[in-house]
């Protein structure tokens, strides 16, 4: 399994802007504009969400393979890289993620 496949769907979706709407899903997509394109990223957050409860684990791949697809459009959209958001990963792995809170004396 290639694992670099999220900066190759990247360097496509980039790649498709220029291509013709009529032959290109990503390109029909940037064709119609940023609310197209983050309305299909919030359909797919949605049947993630439905295949999870569902239990199916494969349409709970499906789905995710989609969310993460059309994440990476909109993402390509705003020209932002993949690798901007994998360094944002790694920045925070290992952390618990859990902030100490100061509360203000009452």
């Amino acid at each position: 399994m290639d694992r670099e496949i999220i900066k190759r769907i990247y360097d496509v979706a980039i790649e498709r802007k220029g291509a013709n709407p009529e032959t290109s899903y990503v390109a029909s997509l940037y064709k119609k504009g940023e609310d197209k394109i983050l309305e299909k990223v919030g359909e797919e957050a949605i049947e993630t969400i439905l295949a999870h409860k569902s239990g199916d684990k494969e349409q709970i791949v499906y789905e995710t393979a989609d969310l993460w697809f059309h994440s990476i459009v909109a993402l390509a959209q705003k020209e932002i890289d993949v690798i901007e958001v994998l360094q944002e990963l790694d920045h925070r792995f290992g952390k618990t993620g859990i902030r100490d809170e100061q509360k203000e004396p009452e």
